[in-house]
Parts: C-alpha cells; structure tokens; sequence
C-alpha cells in the first residue's frame, strides 16, 4: 500500500514537472513572437519613412536630372503662378455679394429714410455689386439715364478689377510646355552631339539625352495642367459675379424708376 501511494506521488510530481515546463516553453514561445512582430512592425514604419523620404529624394534627382536651367524656369512660372492665381481667388471670394439681400436693403432705405440712406448701406458693403450701386445712387439727382450710364461705365471698371493679372496665369500656362518642349529638342541635340563626337551609336551615349528631354516635357505639362485648372476656375468665378452684377444693375434701375414715379 505504501509502494502504491508512493508510485502515485512521484507520477504527480512528473505530471506537474512537465505541466510546468511547457507552460514556460509555451510563454517563452508567446514571447519570442511577441517580440519579433514589434521587430518586424518597426522594420515595417522605417521602411515606410525610407518610402516617404525616397519620394522626396527622387522628384529632387529628377529635378536636377532635368537640368537646373529650364526645370528652374518651369518651377518658377509655377510658383508665380500659383501666387497669382491664389491672389485672383482671394480677391473675387471676398468680392462675392448677395445682391438681392443689398438690393431689398437699398429699396427699403430708399422708402424709409431716402437716397442718403441707401447710399450708406452701399458704402458700408463690400464688393463690385455695391460700388455701383453707390455710383448710380449718387448720380440719382441728374435723373434715372444719367445714373444708369454711371452704372454702366462703372460696371465696366469693376470688370477690369475682377480680370486684373488674370492674363499672367493663361501666360505661364502656354510658357510652362514651351519651355518644356525647348528642353526636350535641347536635349536630343545633345544626345546626337555625343554620338557625332564618339562616332558610334551606343545606347548609352543617347539614354541621357531623352531623359533630360522626357524630364522637361514632363515637368512643364504638370505645371500647365495645375495652373489650368486654377484659370478655369478663376474665369468661371468672374462669369459668375458678372452675371450678378448685370442683374443687380437691372434691379437698380427699377429701383430709380420707382422712386422717381413714387
């Protein structure tokens, strides 16, 4: 009896013994992946940083593969462009106004406290629309003709503000791909100069050459597209307040006549 319970006492202790070691074995296992999944994630965020640095580094070799002449010239009309371009959008938001709200405060003005009153909300308006507005009020005294001809001339000036520079943008659109153009003939120039100079037709005597040429022509059609769509948007925003200023101009003279015939 004792033998039996001392046989079953030391099979416990094995049973617990290797319970215990593969527990161990089993966390040194959780553990060792454990650590080569950080590994393997902070190999995986440095090569992403090598990816966003090599982004970088290679449009700047590009850069300078395409010559620092021309390719400098293209990334100026681009930041010029851009400049100008930004300017125009400022300007024509800020000139963007609700000219039926001002036309209904300009006729209850008028109806209430009179032309002084109606010229006031114009002065303190921003915008094309309420300048004429104040123009064909303040010529209100010579009769409706003489005002409605100080709205149209008026409206004329506030155009040309609205296009002022516009002109620069559509200029180094069309110079971008020319300059573009004029890099990639220079550069196959180049190509036949060393082939005429090494007497042979290697490869590698023209794969220089057509890659400044492809380089230039890239980078100046990137250029016009980019300040193509900011002059697209740029003249649709004028149409727009032209458009508004035209109507506000009619809602105008109605207003005079109707003061006037009161």
């Amino acid at each position: 009896m004792k033998r039996l319970f001392s046989i079953l006492a030391i099979l416990a202790i094995m049973a617990v013994g290797n319970t215990t070691l593969t527990a161990a074995n089993t966390s040194d296992v959780f553990t060792e992946a454990a650590v080569n999944f950080a590994q393997d994630d902070a190999s995986a965020s440095e090569e992403g940083s090598d990816e966003s640095v090599g982004f970088h580094q290679e449009l700047k070799n590009r850069f300078i593969e395409g010559g620092p002449g021309f390719m400098g010239i293209v990334l100026l009309c681009l930041i010029l462009g851009l400049a100008i371009a930004f300017e125009r959008i400022i300007y024509l938001n800020l000139a963007t106004t609700n000219s039926k709200k001002l036309a209904q405060s300009v006729e209850d003005a008028m109806k209430s406290s009179g032309v002084e009153a109606a010229k006031e909300i114009c002065r303190n308006t921003s915008g094309p629309v309420a300048s004429i507005y104040y123009q064909g009020l303040d010529r209100m005294h010579e009769g409706v003709e003489a005002s409605e001809k100080a709205v149209v001339a008026y409206g004329g000036v506030q155009m040309g503000q609205l296009e002022k520079n516009v002109s620069w943008v559509s200029l180094f659109i069309a110079l971008a791909p020319m300059l573009g153009f004029m890099g990639t003939v220079i550069g196959m120039i180049q190509a036949f100069d060393k082939i005429e100079a090494a007497g042979d037709m290697q490869p590698s005597l023209v794969a220089g050459g057509i890659k400044v040429a492809l380089l230039t022509t890239v980078f100046g059609l990137v250029v016009a597209i980019i300040l193509q769509v900011f002059y697209n948007y740029i003249i649709a925003k004028i149409d727009s307040i032209v458009n508004d200023m035209e109507d506000a101009s009619i809602t105008l003279i109605d207003i005079l006549v109707a003061h006037k015939n009161k």
